[in-house]
């Protein structure tokens, strides 16, 4: 089985490079699945409704939303809660009873008689979020679904630093397929299989500009460098340069990663 993975989506430009370069790429590699991640795909922030579904529709099979994924709540609440929504928010949110949080944190999808387990997770430390323990949250969900027989299981987990990211994956080797990183937008290049068999990489990074501050025009953030003082407005980068960035998962039958091959394309709108 393979797995496409693309991380953060940022903005008009890049959803057009997404929607250019991912095609070739589903050619290219014949995926049984792809995962895009969708957090910034609304002008920077959390998506709509509008640009999840531009982005649905290049047979995308799930999609995960991470901190932002409430930025525009009004407008995603109904697509978030809908049945067979391929977006998905963090598992580990800490829902109680007087508010209800739509959806959840964890897809299944079944295509080609073949069935992938997506479990979205996000990390508290720099995340200025009361999250629930994300090693408590998988282990709740692994034992509510460990008697469905699943060909993959991929966790996206959205964390500021690595050190939990490693201990996550350790915590789950062999029980998961892969764990994949995001949220700080930079590729890493330590791409690594467990002895038990579970893939891991630190980011699968952005698409987005190419030339700017991890997607912030450089000049917008230069008096911040500077000074020191955070009230100076971030702007995007906006040139026609961009950059997709992805990996592409092997999962043999017994579940366990035997390749990780990363994936970069720069080019120009």
């Amino acid at each position: 089985m393979k797995i496409l993975i693309f991380g953060d989506v940022y903005g008009r430009v890049w959803r057009n490079a997404l929607k250019r370069e991912l095609p070739k790429l589903q050619k290219q590699f014949n995926p049984d699945f792809t995962i895009v991640n969708v957090e910034n795909i609304t002008s920077g922030r959390g998506p709509i409704e509008k640009h999840v579904k531009e982005i649905e529709k290049l047979w995308v099979d799930v999609m995960t939303g991470w901190d932002h994924i409430f930025d525009n709540q009004k407008n995603i609440e109904e697509y978030l809660d809908a049945p067979d929504s391929k977006l998905i928010r963090p598992a580990n949110y800490q829902e109680q009873d007087h508010y209800y949080l739509p959806w959840k944190g964890y897809k299944i999808v079944e295509k080609n008689w073949k069935k992938m387990l997506v479990i979205h997770l996000m990390w508290t430390v720099f995340m200025n979020y009361s999250m629930e323990n994300p090693f408590h949250k998988v282990e709740k969900i692994l034992k509510e679904l460990w008697e469905e027989n699943f060909d993959s299981i991929m966790i996206d987990f959205h964390k500021e630093t690595t050190s939990e990211g490693y201990g996550l994956a350790h915590f789950l080797d062999w029980r998961v397929s892969f764990v994949f990183w995001t949220h700080t937008h930079i590729q890493t290049n330590d791409e690594l299989i467990l002895p038990g068999g579970t893939g891991i990489i630190s980011d699968v990074w952005m698409n987005g500009p190419l030339y700017s501050v991890i997607w912030a025009d450089f000049n917008s953030v230069k008096k911040r460098f500077l000074t020191g003082i955070n009230k100076w407005k971030i702007e995007q980068q906006l040139d026609e340069n961009y950059v997709v960035n992805g990996i592409c998962v092997e999962v043999w039958e017994d579940r366990k990663t035997v390749s990780v091959e990363k994936i970069r394309i720069r080019w120009k709108l």
